[in-house]
């Protein structure tokens, strides 16, 4: 009996001793993170408004800003921005981006962006059905903290046919990475 006492005491005096050896004055961890390509955009102009330039029936022209950032993956790694026009002027007595009164009406668009994108190539035709380039990015991009800039410089046709008053229409951005 004196013996399995005495294991016992030498047991709990070890176990005690092992739980004060986990603690310390000083200690470590290890952090570790796992950084994955992301974007993020912001349209800086609410409503771009369209105005005329110069001549009757000149083209109605205007630009919307926009600020963003990226990080792209070092291998393989893309990035876009594009608009697609969501909702199309209304109402519908005036100009549209899906069924143009007269042929070659259109609402184009041209792109500037600031590095590490690039830009549209020329003027684009925005679409209702498909999402169209505003700017590309390569693999390894990284923007400044703060984001870097660009824009889209709108041009609508001036239709004699449209009647008149306020039209709108909606256009939405979007931003990915990879």
């Amino acid at each position: 009996m004196f013996k399995k006492i005495a294991m016992s005491a030498i047991g709990v005096t070890l176990l005690a001793f092992a739980a004060q050896a986990q603690f310390n004055t000083t200690g470590t961890t290890s952090v570790a993170v796992t950084v994955a390509a992301e974007a993020s955009l912001q349209v800086n102009t609410a409503t771009t408004t369209l105005p005329t330039v110069g001549t009757i029936f000149n083209a109605y022209t205007g630009t919307t800003s926009l600020s963003y950032k990226v990080r792209t993956s070092k291998t393989g790694g893309t990035g876009t921005i594009t608009l697609e026009v969501t909702s199309d002027f209304s109402p519908a007595s005036g100009p549209s981006v899906t069924t143009p009164p007269t042929a070659g009406d259109a609402l184009t668009y041209t792109c500037t962006v600031s590095a590490p994108g690039t830009g549209c190539t020329g003027s684009v035709t925005s679409s209702t059905a498909a999402a169209t380039s505003v700017a590309t990015f390569g693999t390894n991009a990284h923007s400044a903290s703060a984001g870097n800039t660009g824009s889209v410089a709108w041009s609508l046709t001036d239709d004699p046919t449209y009647q008149t008053g306020a039209f709108s229409a909606t256009v939405t951005f979007t931003i990915s990475a990879a």
